[in-house]
Order: C-alpha cells, then sequence, then structure tokens
C-alpha cells in the first residue's frame, strides 16, 4: 500500500511516499481503509523533532492523527462500518491507505457530510468541547471570548459555547468574522486591527485561546473566579485567576455525541481543502510559512 512517512526528523521534505505492507491490527484494533486523513498543526512541530522529549517515536513514523474511513475487520464494528477518530501522536497515524485503529478511539462516522470531510472533524470539536466544558465549565450566561475564532478548534468553540447559552466574543480576522458570526458569536472583535483585550469592554467569565501563543493581556481581562484555558502554550506563570493548558485526549463516546449534534445540523463541519495524500510535504511547507487557512483533508 502507499502511505507517506518520514524516517528521520527535520524539515517537511523528510517525508516521502512509500510503499509499505498493509499493517496487521491486533487484538482490540480494527483495520481501517483510510478514506481521509488530515493536517493539523501539531504534526509539523513532532515531524520537526522538537517534540521528541515529550512525544518520542519509533521511526520510521507515518503521521495522521484524524482518520475517517471504513472498517475492513474489527471486533466492535461490522466490515464496512464508517467511522472516525482520534488517533495518539505516539504511534503509526492515518496518512496511509489503510491503518490499524484503537477500536477504543472510533465512532460511527456522521451520515450527513461526505466520510472523507468527516475526518477534519475529531481533533477540532472534541478539543473545543474539552477546553470549554471540563477545563473552563462553561454554562449559560457566562461570557466567553475564544482567541483564534477563525480556526478549527475555535470555530468548533464558538458553536458549543453558544449551543450553551453563552455570551460568546470571537476574535477572529476580517475574513473569519461573518462564519464567527453565523456560529453565533454575539460579537466579534477584530484581531487585526489592535489588542483583542483593548476591544473588550468589561472582563469575561472565560477566555479560551486556540492562537499559537499565550496572552498575558487576556489572561488579565478574566473576571476573578474566572477561567483562563489555553490549547496551545503554556500560560503566564503569575496569572492572576486559575489558567490551564489542555490537551485533547480521544474519547469515543463524547465523539459520538458531537457527531450526533453535526448530523442534526447544531454543528456545522468547515473544510478548507481536499487534497490527494500525496501534497502532504508541501502541505507542511505551507503551513511554517504561514500560508495555509483552514482545515485540510488529504485523500489517499
Amino acid at each position: 500500500m502507499k502511505a507517506v512517512r518520514y524516517a528521520k526528523y527535520g524539515a517537511p521534505s523528510v517525508l516521502e511516499v512509500m510503499d509499505v505492507e498493509p499493517p496487521e491490527p491486533a487484538a482490540g484494533q480494527a483495520l481501517v481503509r483510510v478514506a481521509a486523513t488530515t493536517f493539523n498543526p501539531v504534526d509539523a512541530v513532532i515531524r520537526s523533532g522538537a517534540m521528541r522529549r515529550a512525544f518520542p517515536l519509533t521511526l520510521p513514523c507515518t503521521p495522521g492523527m484524524e482518520v475517517a474511513g471504513t472498517v475492513v475487520s474489527g471486533g466492535r464494528f461490522a466490515p464496512g462500518d464508517a467511522v472516525i477518530g482520534l488517533l495518539s501522536m505516539m504511534e503509526d497515524g492515518a496518512s496511509a491507505e489503510y491503518a490499524v485503529v484503537d477500536e477504543a478511539v472510533l465512532a460511527a462516522a456522521p451520515s450527513g457530510v461526505p466520510l472523507a470531510d468527516a475526518a477534519g472533524f475529531p481533533v477540532g470539536a472534541l478539543t473545543a468541547w474539552q477546553g470549554l466544558f471540563e477545563h473552563a465549565g462553561v454554562r449559560a450566561g457566562q461570557g466567553v471570548l475564544v482567541n483564534g475564532a477563525g480556526g478549527t478548534v475555535g470555530g468548533y468553540a464558538v458553536q458549543l459555547a453558544a449551543r450553551a447559552g453563552a455570551h460568546v466574543i470571537a476574535s477572529a480576522s476580517p475574513r473569519s468574522a461573518p462564519r464567527a458570526h453565523r456560529y453565533g458569536a454575539a460579537q466579534v472583535v477584530d484581531h487585526t486591527a489592535g489588542p483583542v483585550a483593548d476591544a473588550l469592554t468589561e472582563p469575561v467569565d472565560v477566555v479560551f485561546d486556540v492562537v499559537p501563543r499565550s496572552d498575558a493581556a487576556l489572561v488579565a481581562a478574566v473576571a476573578p473566579g474566572g477561567v483562563y484555558v489555553t490549547a496551545s502554550t503554556e500560560p503566564p506563570p503569575d496569572a492572576p485567576v486559575r489558567a490551564t493548558r489542555m490537551f485533547v485526549r480521544a474519547d469515543a463516546e463524547r465523539l459520538a455525541a458531537l457527531v450526533a449534534l453535526l448530523d442534526a445540523g447544531e454543528l456545522e463541519l468547515d473544510v478548507a481543502e481536499r487534497l490527494p495524500l500525496s501534497d502532504l510535504a508541501s502541505v507542511h511547507e505551507r503551513a511554517e510559512a504561514g500560508r495555509l487557512a483552514g482545515k485540510v483533508v488529504l485523500v489517499p
């Protein structure tokens, strides 16, 4: 089968399309014919070697944290079942024609979107849910600032917070502002026009920060007793409120519940590009050059 792999850490050029033997599932695993995988920014960081101490890999490695496909074999699902899942960053991923996946992380795929596009759902939806409700405890009536609402995680965060009855303020570029309003943001702050904190007229209960840096000014914008959650870098060490960094984890039960919301029309899936898997190295290059906007789905 065809797979994209890298045998050493380094620049995007280490990613190569290879012919490899199809993987063999072990007990508790499913063999999945991959309909699509995706690119996530952390993929580039791991590939570069910058996280080798935190996430040591066995090289050569196949990237791809998200998968959508059909089951070939596996105990919990029948052959032909359409599934999606969030894979471990520490093991071979889904940038291949076939992947072995722990059955415990798989959920039935949504029925209302193309199966390949559904690969772009698990990371964003799970990160947003866990950040808002498990780490920040968002509830109806609270003021929630989503910093980075134009991105994949931020877009789901706006939708989920608004659905929960929060007053959502979204920071986004003018290009992304209409989508943030459609997702339920009561106010959209243009982050290209100046510091986001300067546009706030009063403190908020929760800041969910998904841009690749922490902002001390946004921590200071959280009301006493509120929470600052970052899904990227460490929060400022001297934060005057509870501040925490989160890491997404696989949760098949929650993923299934989020899929149900997607199928019911209560969440919207946004995919920016659909490309052949052979373009993965160029996607990494574009991401590192800051020329990648939105979720990219890659089809074997």
